[in-house]
């Protein structure tokens, strides 16, 4: 099932962009592709963006807190250690922007 939400940003309240400021950063973009058709572990979405660790888990937490990545499975490995694996939550995105504000439509 297909969910959409819907959100609009007006010019002078900038502040108020975490979203925007998450997804055009970069790097948060690279995970949300990366993890869109199959759950990752932080180690294999490393190897593919080429991104150090550290940085990786910090956008991963930030890209969870607003609502776009969550935790699809944990594995435990062989040695005893939990795999967690990430998947975007976002099939697809529409941005819209003129002089008052910037719509930005997420598919879920």
């Amino acid at each position: 099932m297909t969910q959409s939400q819907q959100h609009v940003f007006k010019k002078e309240k900038q502040e108020s962009m975490p979203i925007l400021k998450e997804l055009f950063d970069g790097f948060s973009y690279k995970i949300l592709l990366s993890t869109l058709d199959e759950s990752k572990s932080v180690f294999q979405i490393c190897s593919e963006n080429t991104v150090p660790i550290s940085s990786t888990y910090k956008k991963i937490r930030k890209l969870k807190d607003i609502g776009l990545l969550f935790i699809d499975k944990i594995v435990i490995s062989e040695r005893g250690k939990k795999i967690v694996f990430y998947k975007s939550k976002v099939r697809s995105i529409e941005l819209t922007l003129d002089k008052q504000q910037v719509i930005l439509q997420i598919k879920k």
